[in-house]
Parts: structure tokens; sequence; C-alpha cells
């Protein structure tokens, strides 16, 4: 598969592409005789629904869900789309679970669900948990996504994980390890900004923290999050009291004063006479999409390593590089969830690939990388069993 980026798409070549929908399923199994259909089917399969009866660890082995992932969206944040609802969302959760077939060859069914209530989301996930060996949430808005994932982790014994959070925070990880390497600095003294509370902001900060750093301050739509601001949700309460040591308050300008580390996943907009405000040659990784918060041609002006979320420009931070083998590994270790340490070896090992000869230009892995789904796939699994 060529990674070369085509300059226009043309609304034929992409609506013929979908017509139809994007995925299918077939038979493993022939079904040429009357002792195949025995088999597969009536009474053959009979004996096997027994034995998952008695022992329901078998289900893992004998039907699909050992490898197959339930990717569930209720189409409330789809890319950069918004709110767009659950049949619209369709289309990119069909993409997603092409992308766990072609990266990690997972079965992947995507399922759009036509409420935003955590409550019933909550419900028809636990009940149709059965068929699937692990839930991909994926593009369910803050802060609803935050509940929603942490109670069905409570409630279920298999791997779930809102791809928009952790995804995203692996890949930011493994490209800010590898952009410390480069510049001789270490990550445990980065003063780090983040721009944007939602999903992806507030996984990212936490998998930093848990990664080593120090100081990070984040910003949301009304400035630096600290204590003594008020209103705070439950979730911006939890960031004001692991982030910010230095108490910082205010807006963009007294974020980036002396920092040296900027990571945008907001729809801001980050000009020049704050970039001035940063430690010289900073790390700037802007990373909304199609429009950075910060435009390539000031970042690459100012910026000693420079990654965004196009795949039209160097170091793009795809979450490709993350979810397939994440899960691959998870459900390879049969483990019952996935945990920090799991997300942390996933991170370093896309770090390593791209370790092998770094450049400002190559702090991550392409998303076309076969390399990547099965060492993050190894890394996690070794990481799950050594947590039992």
């Amino acid at each position: 598969m060529s990674d070369h980026h085509p300059a226009t798409l043309t609304d034929a070549e992409i609506f013929a592409a979908h017509e139809g929908g994007k995925i299918g399923t077939m038979s493993r199994r022939p079904l040429d005789s009357v002792h195949d259909l025995s088999i597969a089917y009536t009474p053959g399969v009979a004996r096997v629904c027994e034995a998952i009866r008695e022992d329901p660890e078998l289900s893992h082995d004998y039907t699909w869900a050992g490898r197959n992932v339930a990717v569930i969206s209720d189409g409330s944040a789809v890319l950069g789309l918004g709110d767009i609802g659950a049949r619209a969302a369709l289309p990119v959760m069909e993409g997603k679970a092409q992308l766990f077939g072609r990266f990690a060859g997972l079965n992947a069914v995507p399922i759009v669900l036509d409420t935003t209530d955590v409550d019933e989301l909550f419900a028809t996930i636990v009940a149709i948990a059965p068929s699937f060996g692990a839930i991909n949430l994926e593009d369910i808005s803050a802060p609803r996504c935050f509940e929603l994932e942490r109670r069905l982790i409570e409630a279920l014994d298999i791997p779930v994980m809102h791809d928009d959070q952790h995804g995203t925070a692996i890949v930011i990880t493994a490209a800010l390890r590898n952009a410390c390497t480069l510049l001789d600095r270490k990550l445990r003294d980065l003063k780090v900004v983040i721009s944007g509370a939602g999903a992806a902001g507030v996984a990212c900060a936490k998998m930093l923290i848990h990664a080593g750093i120090r100081d990070i301050v984040m910003l949301d739509s009304r400035g630096i999050i600290h204590p003594d601001r008020t209103p705070l949700n439950s979730v911006k309460q939890e960031l004001a009291r692991i982030t910010n040591p230095r108490r910082v308050s205010g807006g963009v300008a007294e974020a980036l004063t002396g920092a040296d580390t900027f990571i945008g996943l907001s729809r801001g907009h980050v000009g020049e006479d704050a970039l001035k405000l940063m430690a010289p040659e900073p790390i700037l990784f802007s990373l909304a999409n199609p429009d950075p918060e910060i435009t390539p041609e000031l970042a690459y002006r100012y910026g000693a390593v420079v990654a965004t979320g196009r795949s039209d420009l160097p170091n793009q931070i795809n979450n490709v590089l993350a979810f397939p083998g994440i899960f691959q590994g998870a459900l390879a270790a049969r483990a019952t969830g996935i945990t920090p340490a799991m997300k942390l070896a996933a991170s370093r090992a896309i770090a390593d690939i791209a370790a092998e000869r770094l450049d400002p230009e190559y702090i991550v892995p392409s998303p076309l990388d076969a390399r990547v789904a099965p060492a993050v796939s190894t890394a996690v699994q070794a990481a799950a069993l050594a947590e039992g």
C-alpha cells in the first residue's frame, strides 16, 4: 500500500468507494456439502454451544469473539464534523473496522447507537458485549465519554478503550519521547502546554504524567485550568489537581511564557506573538485537522520539531499507529482491560521503531509502516502478562 497523499479527491471517486458500504462478513469455513452444514450448523454446533455453556471462556476459542472488536459510536464528536448523529457516523466506523482488519488482522463490527444518553449507551453496550472480545469506543463527545468508558471498564471483563482519548495520547507520548531524544532533552524537564481539555487533551495529560512529565499547563476555551477557577466540572477539577504545579493563571500568553512544548488538541489559534514568548526551539505539536492551531509556516519558523494531524505533512500523529496493535495484543493476552502500563508499552514500541533513524521530520513511523502493529501488539501482550 502506498503512502502517497493524493493531491485531489473527487466526489465521484469517494462516493463510488463507499457505495454499498466498505466492509462485509464472510464464512471462514466451506459450506459445500451436507457434512459441512452438519458441522457448521445443526447438529454439530450444539456440541460447541454446550461446551461454552459449561465454560464461558471457551467462547474466546470457538467463536469469533476472541478476534472481534466492536467499534461503537453515538455520532456526537465525529472527526472535525462534530455532532452529526449516528447514521452519518457509520461510514467513519466502517473505515475504523477496515483499519483493524488491515493492520491487525482483527474482525471489527461498526455499531452506531441512536442515543447520546450515557445510561442508554451503557446498558446497550453491556447487553451486546458477549458477541465481542473488546470494545473500541469512538467519536463520543466529552465529558460523557469519560463516564461511559469508566462504567464499561468496571462492568465488563474485556478490554474497553475510547480511542479518541488514549490512542491519541499514546502516539503523542511516543512522538514527544523521540523529540526529546533528538533535542537531547528529558521528558521530566519539559514545560508542556496542552491546548484543549476534551477527550484527547485529558488523556494526553494523564499519560504524560505517567511518562514522567511534571510541568503541564492545560488550556480550555476559558483559559488556564487551575484550582481557583470556577466553575469547573469534575473532569477539570481533577485536571486542576494533577497539573499546573506552578499555579499559572490567565490565557494563552501566560501559559506559553517560558514553555518549551505545545500540544494542540483544540480548534484554537496560536499566533506569532504567543510563540515568541516560548523558550527557544520549542517542540510544537499542533494537531487540529485540517487547520492546525499554529500555521505550518509559523510552526516551522519557530519550532525545533513540528508535528501535525495532517497526512500531507511530516510527523503525522495518527491513531492508527496505536489502536490495532493495542487491541491485538490485549486480545492475544486475554486481558480483561487496558492498563496505563500497557499504553506506555505501546507508546515505547511506536517510539522505538522511529528511533532507528530519527530526524526532525521523522519522530513517528508512517501510519502505513507494517512493523508498527506487530511491535505494539507484542509490547502490549508482554505488559498485560507481566501485570497478570
